[in-house]
């Protein structure tokens, strides 16, 4: 712990001098000396023609051409720091870090001793059932370490990848149960789905291939035919679509919204 509030303290000088530093740049005397003579040039100005020193054209005229050197001084000038606004921001900075500590000391453990990646798995192996997507796939990552050939802890992890929102994870564990099993209809099938989800929900030719050979293996591979048939309306053919989504209404309650979806999205009379 010593360490980690060393570096915070650290952070918070480093913020605080950066944020100085920058500060002092933005103090320009010259540029400020030429805008407060700017102002006396135009303020002289109106003084003579209130005398009647300058006639109408003569102060028109002039206080255009200061007006103009006036403006590109104030074009590129920088805000000009005051000689308090370091005190200003070294406060806002300590108040910052303050509440930020008092905020971690409040809602976390400061006197809690780090825990290593592995010992946090050990702790979610522990407690199965409240697990997150993530941690549980943390988990079984290191059972199919432990037992690369075990198809179920590799089913398991592709699942809980997929559910944590990391297909190409999720990809890769149905890629090694496929090799241990290549006639694992499901694992195709899963397979198929997270190439869709890790190509913006595109079917390209490998997941198009994924679920046609999980067809091949399993006919009741609903998931599989619902891509496949999405695939054929994307390319225009309403046969192809009709023939793979028809079976999959059959098997869905009448009641359900997902039949009634695809068979308001089925082109009536299997054509477009």
């Amino acid at each position: 712990m010593i360490v980690f509030w060393t570096m915070t303290g650290l952070a918070a000088a480093l913020a605080a001098l950066l944020v100085l530093t920058g500060a002092r740049r933005g103090a320009d005397p010259a540029a400020g000396a030429e805008t407060r003579a700017g102002s006396r040039e135009i303020e002289e100005l109106d003084r003579l023609k209130a005398r009647g020193l300058l006639d109408e054209a003569a102060y028109v005229g002039a206080r255009a051409e200061a007006g103009r050197r006036l403006l590109a001084v104030s074009a590129t000038t920088t805000p000009v720091a005051g000689a308090r606004d370091r005190f200003w921001v070294l406060g806002g900075i300590g108040v910052t870090v303050a509440a930020a500590l008092g905020l971690y000391v409040f809602t976390g453990s400061p006197g809690l001793p780090d825990q290593t990646y592995e010992r946090r798995v050990d702790d979610w192996a522990a407690n199965l059932d409240r697990l997150e997507p993530a941690q549980l796939a943390a988990v079984t990552a290191r059972v199919v370490q432990e037992r690369p050939k075990d198809r179920q802890a590799l089913a398991m992890l592709g699942a809980a990848r997929f559910a944590a929102g990391d297909p190409l994870g999720a990809a890769s564990a149905f890629r090694r149960l496929i090799a241990l099993d290549p006639r694992d209809a499901q694992a195709w099938a899963r397979l198929g789905e997270s190439l869709v989800v890790a190509n913006d929900n595109q079917i390209g030719g490998d997941a198009e291939a994924a679920f046609r050979e999980a067809l091949k293996l399993d006919s009741d591979q609903l998931g599989a035919r619902f891509f496949l048939g999405e695939a054929a309306l994307r390319r225009g053919d309403a046969v192809e679509a009709r023939t793979l989504w028809t079976p999959l209404i059959a098997a869905l309650d009448p009641a359900d919204p997902r039949r009634l979806d695809l068979e308001r999205r089925l082109p009536k009379g299997g054509a477009q």
